[in-house]
């Protein structure tokens, strides 16, 4: 573990200087680790990913996910996440089945071995994605859904995964019992997400102590899954639910600390799992068995993006309709975006052992999550620049380099004052830096006013920022004069509500309709 922490902090600072996508990059040092044996690390196992990693990341994006935003878009979402990706399946299998019979490697395969295959590969995995569009600045709508409708086809995936897993083996499948199933496996772990979330999020509202908080956090996502299944219904929905519905808690029931601090936590700790399971991804594959199948691979990739462009553009058409409606831009970046990663690899590798075409879709299933990584992952980029989506220069990051070039420079002078204080130089020393950092502020804040200023999109985002910070100060100082003793506990209640709703109305405000920009009148641009 110790090796493979230290791998993954090599290949994060690789990524970060040279731009390479830092997913793509994990999965390539897992192979290389795998091709040349020099650390043996463990391997990807269900229980392994369902007792350590799946439910943290899940719990992490579930909980960072604004609830608003999700249900602004919940008819794409839930489109794309349970009808769409079950008639991605069928279109998968159809296109996989006959098309691998044709190529005459393997004995022939029967079309429900065919939709086995299409469900372990139906869940996306947008980390990568994701972390593109936010490095290129793309649309904040765009990222919430790419990772709303991931959050909610893992579970769509896993429970059409064990029925036609149990279909094959037990010979016969019964549509009533099988849409009785999927039902009851998705029904109950609802329930179960959603009284873990309200529970927790009771409890968060009147603990104020940031250690137990984020000990209250990670129950909520652990204590679900591990709930939900051990009865044998959906671990993944019943996490989603329950991270979904702490996340909404936390703006009002958290101190400013506490989701400072549990931020951080969630932060850390899903770089961490993200590392570890994509490096594991890559380790997990053998170079020389997935070159003997590289024709299946191939027709199986084909097959499921194809699959998800036809869903994504009826999913689009139908919502063109509706006040949901996305560019036809987006389509294609929701279709190219649609990633495979380590919960397909988990699913297959719990077939049994004498299932027939275990070995073809063993190596399939692997192919296609590396394909979809190094191909997809690598282009994306391109894509959104070459549909115009994000900019060809990264604006957003030259902001931030001149913001950050301006805290740094009004950091250094006023330490000056301390300096100069402590006697630490003379104040023919002090007078003379204090004049070159005087110049370096002005210099900065022109350089990042002038930015500014031609963004308006930039200079919304920074508003918002000082006025949540100030927002957060304000509490805090609130909950410190109740400590002290200050404040009753009905006065700092109703104090502190407003504040709460001050800036739940400034983390929504980009979430309504902008008025088109109106035409300058003459009058206006003589003025």
């Amino acid at each position: 573990m110790l090796a493979l922490f230290a791998i993954a902090s090599a290949i994060s600072i690789i990524a970060k200087r040279s731009g390479f996508p830092y997913t793509v990059g994990l999965v390539l040092g897992g192979l290389a680790l795998s091709a040349t044996q020099l650390v043996h690390p463990p391997r990807l196992t269900q229980e392994l990913l369902y007792v350590v990693f799946l439910p943290g990341l899940l719990f992490e994006a579930a909980f960072h996910l604004k609830v608003k935003s999700f249900w602004q878009n919940k008819g794409i979402i839930v489109g794309l996440a349970v009808p769409g990706v079950m008639v991605a399946m069928l279109l998968t299998a159809g296109l996989f089945t006959p098309l691998v019979n044709a190529l005459e490697i393997v004995e022939r395969i029967s079309f429900g071995h065919g939709l086995l295959f299409a469900s372990i590969i139906a869940a996306t995995d947008p980390l990568a994605v994701v972390s593109i569009f936010k490095s290129l600045g793309a649309p904040k709508r765009l990222g919430v859904l790419v990772e709303g409708e991931s959050l909610l086809n893992d579970g769509t995936s896993v429970v059409v995964f064990g029925i036609v897993l149990a279909s094959i083996v037990e010979g016969h499948f019964e549509p009533r019992e099988a849409a009785w199933d999927f039902v009851n496996v998705v029904g109950l772990g609802l329930l179960i997400g959603g009284a873990a979330g309200l529970t927790v999020g009771a409890l968060l509202k009147r603990v104020r102590d940031p250690m137990v908080e984020i000990t209250l956090t990670v129950i909520a996502a652990y204590a679900p899954f591990a709930i939900a299944e051990s009865i044998h219904v959906s671990g993944v929905i019943a996490t989603v639910v329950a991270g979904m519905l702490c996340g909404h808690a936390a703006p009002s029931g958290m101190s400013p600390t506490s989701q400072i601090a549990a931020g951080t936590f969630w932060e850390y700790f899903s770089f961490v799992l993200n590392s570890i399971v994509f490096l594991l991804i890559g380790a997990s594959l053998d170079p020389h068995e997935l070159l003997g199948y590289w024709q299946p691979i191939l027709v199986a990739w084909a097959a499921v993006t194809l699959g998800r462009a036809a869903v994504v553009a009826v999913i689009s058409g139908i919502a063109k309709r509706t006040k949901e409606r996305i560019p036809s831009s987006w389509a294609a970046v929701l279709t190219w975006g649609g990633l495979r990663g380590g919960l397909s690899m988990v699913l297959v590798l719990t077939l049994p052992e004498d299932l027939p075409h275990r070995t073809l879709l063993l190596n399939v299933v692997f192919g296609v999550v590396f394909v979809s990584i190094i191909v997809q992952g690598t282009t994306m980029e391109w894509l959104l620049k070459r549909l115009r989506i994000v900019g060809t220069v990264n604006r957003r990051h030259e902001y931030e380099m001149r913001r950050g070039e301006l805290i740094a420079a009004k950091v250094g002078f006023a330490e000056l004052d301390q300096i100069e204080k402590e006697g630490f130089a003379s104040d023919a020393v002090i007078q003379r830096v204090r004049a070159s950092a005087a110049e370096r502020v002005e210099s900065a804040e022109l350089a990042f006013e002038e930015l500014g200023m031609n963004d308006r999109d930039l200079q919304e985002e920074e508003r918002q920022a000082v006025e949540r910070r100030l927002l957060f100060v304000q509490k805090h100082e609130l909950l410190e004069a109740r400590r002290a003793g200050l404040l009753s506990e009905e006065a700092f209640a109703e104090l502190a509500e407003t504040i709460d709703q001050k800036m739940h109305i400034i983390d929504h405000e980009d979430e309504k309709p902008r008025p088109a920009p109106q035409t300058p009148t003459k009058t206006e641009e003589e003025e």
